[in-house]
């Protein structure tokens, strides 16, 4: 059997802790886990885990050296879209010159690089996108992430890839950030309203189904950009709508709003949400319809949730 080695940063994350979870199952997989605390926040798995400063060429060396990866799967990101814009500096540090650096490590030899991106690449203005759609980001976020997906193209001919998704969700164990899905269910759950925008679009992306099409890229050893996201293309207004029914909370709670009452330091895209017929096709990608995937969580999450 040949075993790849499978290097995942970012992996206390809610991504990251699903693809460690999901790759640690595969005997034919050697994972090393790596994220900026000193001991991982999930419980053990079959990988081990070391300390990793993304923005340190000299560490990201280190771990080469040490694992010598055939796959590398980069999730480590600062993706809060306001601190991007008010903290360019450390948003490109860690978002952009972070990837420059593993790429050329990839290249030395000859690992294949996946970079997570996001669909705020895109202005919003024609969404949902296709792969080759071009971007043209609003925000610094999004141009950094636009800068990191060029940066991948480091790694080589047919060693990068580009794994691009949409507002994702899901739980993990000692998250330091929450998501759109976890914010409602708390709200709701406690019987507070919430102002939620009718105007902004998205493909909701459950993070293992993310977290498995990743897998597939690796598998396969595909390169180019793919988009994983879920296929619902809603509003995030009919998405909390849709988690308030799946969960039976009380969806008068919600009160319909559009982007212009909203004060954020950073531009939104209104309209992304992606096409993904290619993942589809190529690497057989099947993400679960929304409600069966808010059912799956709502089990996770110890959850009662309604029956259709």
């Amino acid at each position: 059997m040949l075993y790849k080695r499978i290097l995942i940063t970012g992996a206390n994350g809610l991504l990251g802790q699903e693809l460690v979870d999901l790759m640690s199952r595969y005997p034919e997989y050697d994972v090393l886990a790596t994220g900026r605390d000193a001991a991982p926040r999930f419980a053990s798995q079959s990988c081990g885990y070391a300390p990793l400063d993304i923005t340190s060429p000299a560490d990201i060396a280190r771990i080469f050296q040490d694992f010598t990866p055939t796959v590398v799967i980069n999730c480590a990101a600062l993706t809060q879209v306001d601190e991007c814009e008010t903290d360019r500096d450390e948003c490109w540090k860690v978002n952009s010159e972070a990837v420059e650096h593993l790429a050329k490590q990839c290249y030395a030899i000859g690992a294949h690089l996946i970079q997570v991106s996001t669909d705020f690449v895109f202005d919003g203005n024609d969404g949902p996108y296709r792969e080759d759609a071009r971007p043209n980001p609003i925000s610094f976020y999004g141009k950094s992430k636009q800068a990191a997906e060029n940066a991948a193209h480091g790694a080589g001919l047919d060693k990068w890839s580009v794994a691009r998704t949409v507002l994702v969700y899901g739980t993990g164990e000692k998250l330091t950030r929450s998501n759109f899905v976890l914010w409602v269910l708390d709200k709701l759950s406690n019987g507070e309203s919430i102002n939620v925008v009718t105007d902004q679009y998205r493909t909701p992306t459950y993070a293992p189904d993310l977290a498995a099409g990743i897998e597939r890229i690796a598998r396969y050893g595909k390169s180019g950009i793919f988009h994983l996201s879920g296929r619902e293309y809603i509003s995030v207004y009919e998405f909390a709508r849709t988690i308030a029914e799946v969960y039976d909370l009380d969806t008068s709670l919600l009160h319909p709003t559009d982007s212009t009452r909203f004060s954020q330091t950073a531009a939104r895209p209104l309209k992304t949400g992606f096409i993904i017929l290619k993942a589809e096709t190529e690497i057989g990608y099947r993400p679960r319809s929304l409600k069966n995937a808010l059912r799956h969580l709502g089990v996770r999450l110890g959850l009662p949730a309604t029956a259709s």
